[in-house]
């Protein structure tokens, strides 16, 4: 199994959640469609939407934000990658 076992990780599922986020908004500043001339608005979404998605994956049973698992940290990233993308779409109409 790919999961770390729980022990005394206080911080450790949140700060996979951040990591996640941070990583989605540096992959989204590859795509250059609708990219804003400044990233940390960009930056600040992408966090915000990882801890929210870190929150839902605890709800789904992922892990949670005393367990680093992988399955949280791709939710995570996927929810925030997709609210990246959202934003983008949403400013380009």
């Amino acid at each position: 199994m790919l999961t770390i076992p729980p022990g005394d990780n206080q911080w450790m599922g949140i700060a996979i959640w951040a990591v996640a986020g941070i990583v989605a908004a540096i992959a989204s500043r590859l795509v250059p469609f609708g990219r804003p001339p400044r990233w940390w608005p960009e930056a600040i979404v992408a966090v915000l939407v990882a801890l929210l998605g870190g929150l839902a994956a605890t709800a789904l049973d992922f892990g949670g934000w005393k367990e680093p698992d992988w399955r949280a940290g791709a939710f995570a990233f996927a929810a925030a990658f997709a609210a990246i993308g959202w934003k983008r779409a949403g400013l380009r109409s």
